[in-house]
């Protein structure tokens, strides 16, 4: 007899929810029971007919219908809130990539979850996710070095929030780039020593409003503190027709390089990389969600409850396939 469905719901339907929607689709273990929202439900049209899609104060009647909720809330406001809540009704899992505020995060969906029989992942996706967990594996591997990170090419949505709020702009998009000599120079083994200027460009395609001064736009983004000041800044300037045609998708991706040093007296250089390239930043991320979600499942049977990240789960967790189905092809 095969095993029943894993049965899923998720909190959330922007471009995160949308993704994990058809992430699901792709898994013939899993099926989706209901889509909350804070919008009005009826006005909400999602790809699966048989699913629900229910207002999220409707969500404590699923308790007992739903294996794991997907939380795809904003790290900013919603999963703060959301990530303990709900913890304390169901198996969870959310892609929170708040960096600094991890460990409060942690502290606070462990209590819900481990006090109620429930396990929850947090924190999963890439960076945090699958970058943190390549970082954590080559630092082991090789204690003598050092670990670089770069992002892109591709469209950070925070970044390009704060230029549309600049006074004058109508819409725009940034991309967040690479610098590629400092790429190189990691690959090479020199282990430079890279400021935040030396590592990435920032690249800002701006529609203005009608009468707007152009340079006093371009001036405000590059001097703007925590966000482009730090960096070298180009601002382009383009038509919505351009803005839509071009720059409607939502690429990123990224690496992850720990440039080391092994034998007595650290004589061999060693280099290890993952990387990441994207056409859609919101759907790879979905998938990433979808296979921790059969992870969490299979960990609450078993037992283990209380939050965990990616360095607590084990990889065999992931896959669909039977153990020896994996040894055979995979290993």
């Amino acid at each position: 007899m095969s095993e029943k469905k894993i049965k899923l719901g998720i909190v959330g339907y922007g471009n995160l929810g949308r993704g994990v929607e058809a992430a699901i689709n792709q898994n013939s273990d899993m099926e989706l029971i209901a889509v909350f929202t804070r919008r009005e439900p009826e006005k909400l049209n999602i790809k699966n007919d048989n699913a629900k899609v229910l207002h999220i104060d409707k969500i404590e009647d699923f308790v007992n219908d739903i294996d794991v909720m997907i939380l795809c809330g904003g790290s900013a406001t919603d999963l703060p809130e959301q990530g303990p809540l709900y913890a304390k009704l169901f198996n969870t899992v959310d892609s929170f990539d708040t960096h600094a505020k991890i460990p409060e995060y942690f502290a606070a969906v462990n209590e819900s979850a481990a006090t109620s029989g429930k396990t929850s992942a947090i924190c999963i996706g890439w960076d945090p996710g699958l970058f943190s967990l390549n970082r954590m594996i080559s630092e082991a591997i090789l204690p003598e070095g050092n670990e670089y990170t770069f992002w892109g090419r591709g469209v950070s949505q925070g970044h390009s929030d704060a230029i549309r709020r600049v006074p004058g702009v109508k819409s725009g998009i940034q991309y967040t780039i690479p610098v590629k000599k400092a790429i190189d120079s990691v690959r090479n083994g020199e282990n430079p020593v890279l400021t935040t200027r030396e590592k990435h460009l920032r690249e800002c395609f701006v529609v203005a409003e009608e009468g707007a001064i152009k340079e006093k736009i371009a001036e405000e983004i590059k001097s703007m503190p925590n966000y482009f000041d730090e960096y070298d800044t180009s601002v382009i300037f383009i038509d919505e027709n351009e803005l839509k045609q071009k720059h409607s998708g939502m690429p990123h991706g990224g690496f992850v390089i720990r440039s080391g040093q092994t034998g007595y007296c650290n004589q061999n250089s060693q280099i290890i990389e993952f990387s990441l390239r994207l056409e859609s930043n919101p759907e790879f991320t979905a998938s990433v969600l979808v296979a921790y979600a059969r992870a969490v499942h299979r960990m609450n049977k078993e037992g283990q409850f209380g939050a965990k990240t990616i360095f607590d789960v084990a990889p065999a967790y992931l896959s669909p396939r039977p153990a020896a189905d994996l040894r055979r092809d995979l290993l």
